[in-house]
């Protein structure tokens, strides 16, 4: 592919619902382009975005793929993203380096959850945005109700750039509002605008050089005087309002059959932001300085790893974007925030899979690399010389966990370095170990997210594992003093243990952990000695408690007054004498069960707000707020974690995949006592069977 400079790079993201047409619109502006002999279909696993075996498997989009096409001069990077919901982070990702957007809108369903989230990511990162009305030849498809769809549910001047000619079954083209021509069938040749839309063209017209003149005060001058705008004028005002976020133009076609499809490619080469008119980025030094980087070829060099994908045939492939400067193959760069050296052997320009070959890339490109030693998602490569590290995407905290467990032996040794492999290659992808509950945790947007991650371990590095709900990780305390002591005493011949150990064992406020004190003690009555021992002995009751064998918090243990013998008295009977005396007291000092209590946002269509609320008083929920605006209704609610385990598929189902909710951790409290017997009996079943067998 041949090198291009940064004027004549576009990159887009296609945001949109699931099964908006985003795979099939990159199939067929490739088709368009020559680069493809035969359009692809999603349904068949034959489209080149839709590369990964579980994407062909399941016949959705589950990452992100870079698509270029070259159409007259101009380099398009379509950045195909999944419109499920889990897979969130590809989404985020792709518009981290993109500089404009194409939002797809079914003509029927018009604005979808899919579409909204969308559209809120795309705010994150201020970038400009055109929409598409896709499948046209749907039948009830209705152009201008989309349109009213769009501005009751988005701000900004939403303004249609074309006109569908027919719709339904009788969708043939598209009338361009800028050169009022019209395009009709696969060739789509101009051709003059049939009579009957005449009026109409020049209605639409008339408000789309309202909307261009609107961004620029010298239009906007002439206009208002009722001078007529020369096509140049307009196209500069278009463009202007575009960059700046003001002007959002609608356009339409039928991606599926290939109808319309050239004349949007020459709409967003014409009128979509290259990357040098986009604001500079914002990198920083590592002495914390920030640097403005605007997309020059010559600046310093700045390259964003937005992607990492392990290909078990070629080993880590890295996707990146040329902030700044220019990447060149067979050099050597620094990478950030790690501080070491990559060599850059071959860079090539990524379509799908296919890997074509480039010399170097300018800045505002994007391509690939394979190979990079530790370098990660979301590092910064750039000259040893002058080190930048570009600002990370922030992206959402995971919302459903599974418990995993390795199929076999050989299983185990290999899992610990799977779950760090495929967690690097997603940012929304996370693990760890559950220390109160000793389980290996990994957590991630939703089922269809982790089910996939998990198939990838296997596929990709060999690893079987086996999945599990979670165990709620609880916690134990107290809600009074108690004191008591324990005597432990031992003679089986020979030198034989004897500690005494009195405590007072004391609640402490929540999230101070544990204090141990032995000021109290007086007279010699335990040697300073044995401090140390008595403590270890409690800590080892810390990790399992005596009420269910979960992590004790929150507590202050005083030893207050002890005994001792001049010969037998030894470190390990001291060890025994805490650790007895610390159970038998915190039995007396009214044990309580403590669950974690998250924080939880949910947002559902206005239809479905009773519903939910319903649903959350089932699960012990605290409502704390609630807001409407613009059909939606959000609530804020305080809900127990137990309760939430499976939350993201119960909440698709109630609201048929239209809601979505956030969640973090929020604080412990006490388990209600009719729920804590069931749990606390529970566990000593548990405790029952591992010691049998």
């Amino acid at each position: 592919m041949a090198n291009y400079g940064t004027e004549q790079i576009r990159n887009i993201v296609l945001i949109g619902h699931g099964s908006s047409g985003k795979t099939t619109l990159a199939e067929s502006m490739l088709f368009n382009t020559g680069a493809l002999t035969r359009r692809g279909r999603v349904e068949d696993g034959t489209t080149v975005a839709d590369w990964d075996e579980e994407a062909i498997r399941r016949r959705i989009s589950v990452m992100a793929a870079v698509v270029p096409c070259e159409h007259k001069g101009v380099k398009i990077n379509v950045l195909d993203t999944p419109g499920f919901i889990d897979f969130v982070g590809e989404v985020k990702g792709a518009a981290s380096v993109a500089d404009a957007a194409l939002v797809l809108v079914d003509p029927v369903s018009g604005v979808e959850v899919g579409t909204e989230l969308g559209w809120g990511y795309l705010d994150e990162y201020s970038l400009p945005r055109a929409v598409l009305v896709n499948k046209m030849d749907r039948e009830n498809a209705h152009f201008q109700q989309v349109i009213e769809n769009l501005r009751g549910a988005f701000s900004g001047t939403i303004v249609a750039a074309q006109l569908p000619i027919g719709e339904g079954s009788e969708f043939k083209g598209v009338v361009d509002l800028v050169s009022m021509k019209a395009y009709q069938g696969e060739g789509a040749a101009a051709s003059d605008i049939p009579a009957d839309m005449a009026d109409a063209a020049a209605d639409a017209r008339t408000q789309l050089i309202e909307a261009a003149a609107e961004g620029d005060d010298e239009l906007i001058m002439k206009y208002l005087e009722g001078e007529e705008l020369t096509a140049e004028e307009i196209n500069r005002g278009l463009r202007a309002g575009i960059n700046n976020g003001s002007v959002i133009p609608v356009f339409c076609a039928a991606a599926a059959n290939n109808v319309a499809i050239r004349p949007l490619m020459d709409a967003l080469a014409a009128f979509m932001p290259d990357p040098s008119v986009r604001p500079p980025r914002s990198a920083e030094r590592p002495n914390g300085d920030a640097v403005d980087l605007p997309a020059d070829a010559a600046g310093p060099l700045a390259v964003l790893v937005w992607k990492t994908v392990a290909d078990p045939y070629v080993g880590k492939i890295s996707y990146y974007r040329v902030v700044s400067g220019t990447l060149r193959g067979d050099s050597r760069v620094w990478s950030m925030p790690g501080g070491h050296e990559e060599r850059i052997s071959q860079v090539f320009v990524p379509r799908g899979k296919e890997q074509l070959p480039a010399t170097d890339l300018s800045a505002g490109d994007i391509g690939g690399v394979a190979k990079l030693g530790t370098t990660g998602t979301n590092d910064t490569l750039c000259d040893r010389a002058n080190p930048l590290l570009l600002p990370r995407p922030t992206y959402p905290d995971p919302l459903y966990s599974v418990a995993v467990t390795p199929k076999t032996k050989a299983d185990s040794a290999k899992m610990g370095p799977a779950l760090t492999r495929v967690t690097e290659e997603d940012p929304t992808l996370q693990w760890r170990m559950e220390a109160g509950t000793n389980e290996t945790i990994l957590l991630g947007m939703g089922e269809v997210h982790l089910d996939l991650a998990i198939r990838r371990m296997e596929s990709k590095f060999g690893v079987g594992l086996n999945t599990s709900v979670p165990k709620v990780p609880y916690q134990e305390s107290i809600t009074h003093s108690a004191s008591d002591y324990h005597r432990h005493k031992k003679q089986t011949g020979g030198a034989g243990q004897f500690g005494e150990v009195h405590m007072e064992i004391k609640p402490v406020e929540r999230g101070t952990g544990f204090e141990f004190d032995t000021t109290r003690v007086f007279g010699g009555s335990i040697s300073q000695n044995f401090f140390p021992s008595i403590e270890k002995g409690i800590r080892s009751q810390l990790e399992a408690g005596p009420l269910a064998g979960y992590p004790v918090v929150d507590v202050r243990c005083e030893v207050y007054d002890g005994k001792m013998h001049p010969v037998d008295s030894k470190d390990i009977a001291f060890q025994i004498a805490g650790r007895e005396v610390f159970k038998k007291t915190f039995m007396q000092a009214g044990p309580v069960l403590l669950e974690p209590i998250m924080d939880v946002q949910i947002t559902v269509p206005e239809e479905y707000m009773g519903d939910i609320m319903s649903d959350l008083n089932t699960r012990r929920g605290r409502v704390q707020g609630m807001e409407q605006a613009r059909g939606k209704g959000v609530i804020t609610a305080q809900v127990p974690q137990a309760e939430m385990q499976r939350y993201a598929i119960d909440l698709r189902s109630i609201t048929q995949g239209r809601g979505f909710y956030t969640m973090k951790l929020s604080h412990y409290e006490p388990v209600p006592a009719h729920v804590a017997e069931s749990i606390i009996a529970q566990a000593k079943r548990e405790r029952v069977e591992s010691e049998d067998e």
